[in-house]
């Protein structure tokens, strides 16, 4: 059974935006894609800017130095999808978002 870590209310984080939170030693941006939580890396595999200051867009986050961006459902580079953000498994119990810092992709 995958491991599950509490970090955050639902609450803080509007539709439309994102923000990161260290997990298990590692930086993980969560966004609020229209009432769906998803979390990627948050560091940009490009230069390292934080995803979670991007901006979201049809189920894919810009990053905010170079625009690159970046599918949330796999983490896909869109002008080249074999460079990819890991991306890592959401779920919602009551207010609180928990994700596996174990990573998907």
């Amino acid at each position: 059974m995958a491991e599950f870590i509490d970090v955050t209310d639902t609450d803080s984080i509007p539709k439309g935006s994102g923000r990161a939170f260290p997990v298990d030693g590692r930086m993980i941006a969560i966004f609020n894609d229209e009432g769906v939580f998803v979390a990627i890396d948050d560091f940009c595999p490009h230069m390292g800017a934080s995803l979670a200051d991007g901006w979201l867009e049809k189920g894919c986050v810009a990053c905010p130095w170079h625009a690159w961006r970046f599918q949330l459902s796999d983490g896909a580079w869109l002008d080249n999808p074999k460079i990819k953000a890991a991306t890592f498994a959401v779920r919602v119990v009551g207010n609180r978002i928990e994700v596996n810092p174990t990573p998907i992709t």
